[in-house]
Parts: C-alpha cells; sequence; structure tokens
C-alpha cells in the first residue's frame, strides 16, 4: 500500500463521526468503525506541512472537516517466520478537532491481524495492551493515550509486536527522533 494511499485512507476515517453511531449500535467499536469506513470512503489528499527526522506532519479536509496527523515508517521490521511479504508499516497520531479528538494513536501493521488477537506496543519501558482490527491497531484503554503520547515524545524509539492472521510475529521499531517537533506543528494547525 502506498503512503499517498495510506495517509488518504486515513484522512478519510474522519468523515465517519455520523457513521459511528450506526457501527455502534450493530456491536463495532467506535474507532474501529472509523477505520473501517474510512478504507471505503475515500478522502481528501494530504498536504505535508513539514519533515521532522523520521515523522511527517500532514493536514488534509475530508468532507470539510480538517484533520491533521504525525506518521512515520518503521526503522526496523522482522517477521518470523523470516521474510514474510507485507504491505508497509506505519505509525500514526492524528487530530480530528470537529471531533473533539486530539493526538490519537494509532499502527497500520501491513496485514490482517490475527482477529481477536491483542498486540503490544512498548515505549520508554512502558507496555501497553493494542486491540487489533484489519491491519490496524489501536489502544485497549483509551484512558492511556495521553501517558502514550507523552512517553512518545520523551524516548528513542516504540516497538510494536503483532501476529498476522496465518501467525507470522512481526516486530516493528519506529524511531521517535523529530516526533516531538511534529506534533507540535500538527496541534499548531488543528487547534
Amino acid at each position: 500500500m502506498s503512503v499517498r494511499r495510506t495517509l488518504i485512507i486515513l484522512t478519510a476515517g474522519a468523515l465517519v463521526c455520523g457513521s459511528s453511531t450506526l457501527a455502534l449500535a450493530q456491536g463495532a467499536s467506535k474507532r474501529g468503525a472509523r477505520h473501517e469506513a474510512g478504507r471505503a470512503a475515500g478522502g481528501a489528499e494530504p498536504t505535508l506541512l513539514g519533515q521532522f527526522g523520521s515523522w511527517g506532519a500532514y493536514t488534509a479536509s475530508p468532507g470539510g472537516k480538517k484533520v491533521c496527523f504525525a506518521l512515520a515508517k518503521p526503522s526496523s521490521s522482522k517477521t518470523n517466520p523470516p521474510n514474510r511479504p507485507r504491505d508497509p508499516a506505519y505509525a500514526f497520531i492524528s487530530t480530528r478537532p470537529a471531533e473533539k479528538v486530539t493526538n490519537e494513536v494509532s499502527i497500520n501493521i501491513g496485514y490482517p491481524a490475527k482477529p481477536g488477537s491483542d498486540s503490544m506496543l512498548e515505549v520508554g519501558g512502558a507496555k501497553y495492551a493494542m486491540y487489533t482490527q484489519g491491519d490496524g491497531l489501536w489502544i485497549k484503554n483509551a484512558a492511556e493515550e495521553a501517558k502514550l503520547v507523552e512517553g512518545m515524545r520523551k524516548s528513542a524509539d516504540l516497538t510494536v509486536k503483532a501476529a498476522s492472521a496465518k501467525g507470522t510475529q512481526t516486530t516493528d521499531v519506529f524511531s521517535l527522533k523529530g516526533l516531538s517537533q511534529a506534533l507540535d506543528r500538527v496541534a499548531q494547525e488543528c487547534r
């Protein structure tokens, strides 16, 4: 999956605010509903605000609703068994003022996750349980998200461990160099 397509999918998720209620009534999580609807909705072309180390800061306005986000690719990726094919992985931190969402962390792991599986994100010695849906990961306990982002701002790297639907174990390491500056730029753009 190209970076451009992934960015469009992410920004299109902002269109789903109204669709989330229907999905919740059908038993889907709010974050998962935004993710899935974003895939189907298409979206506005993102604009790069600046590149800060490993992290880019972007903005877009799908459906006229402004969305800002920081994005990075892993500095290293491993699979077990080795050399298993997969799409590129990305880490996102998004802000959607119309939904009153600030610094929502999500990871695109580049393959369908094992259904019902949990994944782990580690930063600064702290571990965070992540839930999976499709090829995305989100923090299980949303109340810990601000603590996670603060840990990311202070740490050198972030490690994500997940399992594919076929049982392949993956470990992605993301450099956090430039993240603070990218998040500051995102906050400046999406107040």
